[in-house]
């Protein structure tokens, strides 16, 4: 049999170009997810200012809430407590430890550009070589390029200061190094180093001494090898989470995608050659060498094209990363790994695809008698058989489920976990009872497209109805297409919209003054002198661990916290207050959203224990009360609170309300141009900030749902020409009987368009199911929001392919006479 299936692919490329092709694309994509996923398993940074250090400690960056058992990811550098030091230095087997200090500081005068400082002794841990003057003392500073005597400016919590450049020193860019005593003047917490470095004595086994600087406090992370590069760059680490979910749930649903499209593929295939099976059963060839045929056909097919999918899953894994860490997704600083076993996981899954596709192809045409075989052969199939019907009922029935569970329990941006999944649900349900969907919604498009297109049209629809089994194959890709693409990119649209609307329900600033160097206090004081201004008020974003009550309605992924200054009732903060006031908001206090109060009984006046985002718990007195969006809960605490436990401790931006009428934007640019760096906004920067996170994974969506229907369109389009092409003898006889070659071509128009109004239509409810209960949930209307242009596009897509995909094949067709024996 398999000599068989060779000579059977020798007479028989064009049915298998298309599995070809799904097989191609399916091994390059799985391949590329793998090679993103061992990325962020790896996280690979390798180290540059701490490449000298044996082993760096840093703080633990993440937290295990008292009853929890997820550890809760901190977004701000943990740092090192100053007095471990010596018990670091004291370990068995270190030869020596160096704590490092590190601060925001970007020069204005250095002719290289500089972000960092840290204290002169760290240098040694790169190392830094003096290649001009000498170490700094109080009031100096080494920088990578300079003039050694000459003078350098800084911006250092968002003031200028002045130094001395008492040397320049080669080693990794962008640092500067001040005095041990003015470091630990700048840095905003004296109190712990950003890290320490650790040298080990020579002959000493690395392992044993990593293991017993772990023991000296629960709190630090021991690092080394290529993760001591991790110490450097804090945020590569919270990158990993991300990289992996992302490329662990787009490669499921791209494994999923390509077994259903080799699957299509393959059953079309056997579809078409019916009769060929019929006479191979009807000679006495066994259902199990039916079997075996159809395999080795298969296989022959899938192991050139994954050994070809390969090579642009190589080029492709890079391509998405370039592409992730462009856009804030994944750290720019990790490198990118794509081992051996991206390559095996995308080989192993397109090959097994490949084989489960064939034998579900096989099923049918092996399991038939051989008396029916040649009957079967030329009659119309089944809509579906007994299997294909539990389960088609099974996944409407998840879809019905997630449905009520989107609706009824979810709440805010949670709902995505259940909505994402029900349009798998759907999709699959209707794919799988096809025919009893396409005929049901023919029967709806049937009548206005036969009264606009007469005779043509009265033939399309003959055509379809005793062919419904065959147009509900090329009904179902284009279903699967519309459906899948615009409830991914709705929901992502839809969801945008709601962050926004409900941030910007109660933002009352009228102006915003942002710098990314930081402001001093003494903008926010000119700000507040400014003639019209009502109010100003220190605006600072983190995210913390709620410790006490344990019951908090946030997730184990942190608490949002925005940090603002004590305000009347005329202030900028973005709530709208239930209880208490924001006056007292100065110190160790907190406003937290009604309903948190109301469900963990926390009310004013009593108190709630945090982990801020930097490790360091604080015990918070409640002040006041808000009301929130459900899902979009925050919590309010000083700015002053939340800065000091930030990596960078800056305060960027300051909100400012103004009096009714009063145009005070001349008066804010005046105070901008006086402070370097900052400079005044409206409140849509605010906005967009706020949906930033969003809008990153938006794009993320749009790129790789772009990727799947792309996929996807290989489906559609080879159903649609071979579907074409076997219709050959039916063009040949209308033209004998009379027919023109137009009047074919208006026929096959006619029916394309009702292919393309019936998987639109079925694609639409699909996706609707989906959307209209995840819009209820997290916003105040049930109808998704968005450009309707997406829907247009998509529209528009899936009826150029359905267009071309018909009528380019019949015109080639078309050429030949009717008698042709290409017509056989």
């Amino acid at each position: 049999m398999m000599r068989l299936a060779v000579r059977t692919l020798r007479f028989r490329k064009s049915g298998f170009i298309a599995t070809f092709v799904a097989v191609i694309f399916g091994t390059a994509i799985v391949m590329a997810c793998g090679g993103l996923m061992e990325t962020g398993i790896r996280s690979n940074v390798q180290p540059e200012r701490l490449a000298a250090a044996s082993l760096v400690v840093t703080g633990k960056q993440s937290h295990l809430r008292p009853g929890s058992e997820d550890a809760t990811p901190l977004p701000e550098r943990v740092g090192v407590p100053v007095e471990l030091l010596g018990k670091i230095r004291s370990a068995e087997g270190v030869s020596s430890a160096t704590g490092d200090y590190t601060f925001p500081a970007i020069s204005t005068s250095v002719a290289s550009s500089v972000a960092e400082g840290h204290n002169w002794s760290s240098a040694s841990l790169a190392p830094y070589t003096l290649t001009a003057g000498r170490a700094p003392r109080s009031g100096e500073v080494v920088v990578p390029s300079g003039t050694v005597g000459g003078r350098a400016v800084f911006m250092i919590d968002g003031t200028p200061k002045t130094f001395t450049i008492s040397g320049v020193a080669s080693g990794p860019s962008g640092h500067a190094f001040f005095s041990d005593q003015d470091a630990a003047q700048l840095v905003r917490n004296p109190d712990r180093f950003a890290d320490v470095g650790v040298q080990v004595a020579q002959g000493t086994d690395l392992d044993a001494v990593q293991k017993r600087l772990e023991t000296i406090d629960g709190n630090l992370t021991v690092r080394s090898g290529v993760d001591r590069g991790l110490a450097e760059h804090p945020d590569a680490e919270s990158h990993r989470t991300a990289l992996i979910s992302i490329a662990g749930s787009f490669g499921g649903i791209a494994v999923m995608t390509m077994m259903f499209v080799v699957a299509s593929t393959l059953a079309l295939s056997a579809q078409h050659r019916e009769r060929e099976f019929a006479l191979l059963r009807g000679i006495g060839t066994t259902p199990g060498q039916v079997r075996k045929m159809i395999l080795g056909e298969a296989l022959m097919v899938a192991l050139p094209a994954v050994a070809l999918g390969c090579v642009p899953g190589i080029f492709l894994g890079r391509f998405l990363f370039e592409q992730l860490g462009s856009h804030g997704v994944a750290s720019p600083v990790v490198e990118f790994s794509q081992g051996w076993i991206p390559f095996a996981a995308g080989a192993g899954a397109a090959v097994l695809a490949a084989i489960g596709a064939a034998l579900i192809a096989a099923r049918k045409s092996a399991k038939i008698r051989p008396v029916e075989a040649l009957v079967e052969a030329s009659l119309q199939r089944k809509w579906f058989g007994w299997v294909r019907l539990f389960f088609g009922l099974a996944f409407l029935g998840g879809g019905l489920a997630l449905l009520i569970v989107t609706a009824a329990v979810m709440t805010g941006p949670l709902a995505g976990a259940t909505a994402g999944p029900s349009v798998l649900c759907w999709a699959i349900g209707v794919a799988l009872l096809g025919p009893f969907w396409t005929n049901l919604v023919l029967a709806f498009w049937r009548w206005p497209v036969q009264a606009l297109t007469r005779v043509n049209g009265r033939l399309a629809i003959r055509n379809l109805s005793a062919r419904s089994v065959a147009m509900s194959a090329a009904v179902m890709p284009v279903m699967l297409a519309v459906g899948i693409s615009t409830a991914n990119l709705y929901m992502q649209t839809t969801q945008v919209h709601a962050a926004s609307e409900a941030f910007t329900r109660d933002l009352r600033a009228d102006a915003v003054l942002a710098s990314d160097a930081g402001m001093s206090s003494t903008v926010l004081k000119q700000v507040r002198a400014v003639p019209g201004v009502t109010s100003a008020s220190a605006f600072v974003r983190s995210t913390a661990a709620i410790d006490e009550p344990r019951n908090a309605p946030f997730d184990e992924d942190g608490a949002p916290v925005i940090g603002v200054d004590a305000q009347g009732k005329d202030g900028t903060a973005p709530v709208r207050l239930t209880a208490g006031s924001l006056t007292g908001l100065t110190g160790s206090t907190a406003a937290i959203p009604e309903y948190m109060a109301s469900k963990t009984g926390r009310g004013v006046g009593s108190e709630i224990e945090l982990t801020m985002g930097d490790g360091t718990p604080v015990k918070l007195r409640v002040v006041a009360t808000f009301a929130a969006e459900r899902g979009y809960e925050t919590l309010i605490l000083p700015a002053s609170l939340v800065a000091a436990h930030t990596t960078d401790g800056l305060t960027k931006q300051v909100l400012v309300r103004t009096a009714p009428g009063t145009d005070v934007g001349p008066a804010l640019a005046k105070v901008a141009a006086a402070h370097p760096g900052v400079h005044v906004a409206d409140r849509s920067t605010l906005v967009t900030e706020n949906a930033a996170d969003l809008q990153t994974q938006a794009w993320v969506n749009y790129m790789l749902v772009g990727m799947l229907i792309a996929y996807t369109a290989v489906s559609v389009v080879n159903t649609l020409v071979s579907t074409t092409l076997r219709r050959r003898r039916e063009f040949a006889l209308q033209r004998l009987t009379g027919s023109t070659r137009f009047q074919v071509l208006r026929m096959l128009t006619t029916e394309s368009t009702l292919i393309t109004l019936a998987g639109i239509t079925l694609g639409t409810a699909v996706a609707l199911a989906c959307l209209i209960p995840f819009s209820a949930t997290i916003s105040t209307s049930a109808l998704p929001t968005g450009p309707i242009s997406i829907y247009l596009t998509i529209a528009a897509t899936a009826a150029v392919l359905t267009f071309t995909s018909t009528l380019l094949p019949a015109l080639t067709t078309l050429r030949h006479t009717p008698t042709s024996p290409n017509h056989d």
